[in-house]
């Protein structure tokens, strides 16, 4: 978990070609976008001149999704993000804007803790305890069937008991449906 922590180092050559330092070999913008979506943060540093790249790199990954239609941005806040870079507001804009994406993930975060909270909208239906005991003395009698089958095959008398329990069933669940359509 602590390797997690610590960022994963891209490191641009002089050919512009990015060389992920853990697994030794050359990435994509597309790989970085890919570690990112995985939870990975990323620093993407000049090899020469040391100086951190990783703003550009994650703008150009933001502008190639947009330019392929992949619209996340809506042209208005694109403007008003132009319009905060000549303006007094520079200071407050990043603010914002990091302060509203933490509260989305925090939102995402709770609403999945809720949403795996929830009970089951089916339990709550009329009939459904009743419906799941007849769909497990069903599958009971299937299995006993399969065994039924190759008893009655060996001359067995397990098969028509076997049957006489599906029947039954089947009659009692026919009820059940019957029930549940009235409701």
């Amino acid at each position: 978990m602590a390797e997690d922590a610590k960022p994963l180092l891209i490191k641009r050559y002089a050919s512009r070609r990015l060389y992920n330092t853990e697994t030794s070999d050359y990435v994509t913008l597309e790989d970085i976008a890919a570690f990112i979506r995985q939870g990975r943060e990323v620093q993407i540093v000049d090899l020469k001149s040391g100086d951190d790249l990783t703003r550009q790199y994650l703008l150009q990954i933001i502008a190639e999704h947009e330019s392929r239609g992949e619209n996340v941005l809506p042209v208005d806040v694109l403007t008003d993000l132009v319009r905060s870079y000549t303006t007094q507001a520079q200071s407050v804009v990043p603010q914002f804007l990091a302060a509203s994406f933490e509260m989305l993930r925090e939102g995402q975060s709770k609403m999945m803790e809720n949403f795996s909270a929830m009970p089951n909208p089916m339990a709550s239906m009329p009939g459904f305890e009743a419906l799941q005991r007849q769909q497990e003395a069903f599958l009971k009698s299937m299995m006993a069937g399969w065994g039924a089958a190759v008893a009655e095959g060996e001359g067995g008398a397990e098969g028509a008991s076997g049957r006489d329990e599906l029947d039954a069933i089947k009659k009692q669940l026919a009820e059940l449906q019957s029930k549940l359509s009235k409701l």
